[in-house]
């Protein structure tokens, strides 16, 4: 396991010498095991602020704080030794301006380990990624739809329809020329995915935008089917582990209902006995 601080065999420069070459796979993970599982497979563990969502039951990303993704960063960073590791900035810890920015990744970094940070937003948010840029903080860009800004866009709709394509175009040429070595582009058509990632110098990572993007992310909950009752369009569900897990607590309590469990093989020493006594009579 790399200590915190380490680099990892696949650094951001490895990470965006891949732009047009075999398509970059990429995850999120919350938890050390998690992290140990997908690091052999993946070119990137991002740890997500969809963690308020996943994990603690928040309505959307808006509620995490830099708190939540320290401590979820710590535990990937003990489980991550191949991937690079990329920690999300939460709402309000960087939108105030650069130097805000600096301070908050700064710190994301040296408590984490991680490699490289990540912020949502295009034009609005190039001087600040220049800024982190120079000053030896990795960053991977986030435009489309950007969570964070959820209730400004009215809900997770697609973005870049129409006209609007122009934006997000925009958004993603602002962040590559400001430094920034990938960018997330979420929820947009799969025309103007196309086209950004053959006019941009950097890596496009997609979800829900183009199998043309340089790379692929999902949650990686929503790929093992750890939730059944709500599944966006753009996940491919590779496991049902969601109604595995019913189902496998289901059993479980009945067996407990029904004395079932525990058995002899579970108990130790007389009492085992005594149990296997009783089965027997």
């Amino acid at each position: 396991m790399s200590a915190a601080g380490n680099v990892n065999s696949i650094t951001p420069p490895d990470f965006q010498a891949q732009k047009g070459k075999t398509p970059l796979v990429c995850l999120t993970a919350y938890t050390t095991p998690m992290a140990r599982l997908v690091d052999p497979h993946c070119d990137l563990v991002l740890v997500g602020d969809s963690v308020g969502m996943v994990l603690h039951g928040l309505p959307s990303t808006i509620g995490v704080t830099l708190d939540m993704m320290i401590m979820h960063g710590q535990a990937v960073r003990r489980g991550t030794e191949r991937a690079l590791m990329v920690v999300d900035m939460p709402f309000g810890s960087y939108e105030e301006g650069p130097q805000q920015a600096l301070r908050n990744a700064a710190r994301l970094m040296a408590e984490t380990g991680c490699a490289a940070v990540k912020l949502e937003g295009g034009e609005t948010m190039a001087e600040t990624i220049a800024f982190l840029s120079r000053r030896g903080i990795p960053v991977m860009a986030h435009v489309g739809l950007t969570p964070q800004a959820v209730n400004t866009f009215g809900g997770y709709k697609v973005q870049g329809r129409g006209g609007d394509g122009d934006r997000i175009r925009q958004d993603a040429v602002a962040v590559s020329e400001a430094g920034a070595f990938s960018v997330v582009l979420e929820k947009v058509p799969e025309p103007l995915a196309r086209t950004i990632t053959e006019e941009i110098a950097i890596p496009t990572i997609g979800i829900g935008a183009s199998p043309a993007c340089d790379g692929q992310i999902l949650v990686v909950d929503d790929a093992l089917g750890m939730f059944t009752d709500f599944r966006p369009k753009f996940v491919k569900a590779y496991a049902e582990l969601g109604r595995d897990a019913e189902a496998a607590i289901a059993a479980y309590a009945g067996d407990v209902r029904q004395n079932r469990f525990p058995a002899a093989e579970h108990v130790f020493g007389d009492i085992a006995q005594s149990i296997s006594r009783g089965n027997a009579a």
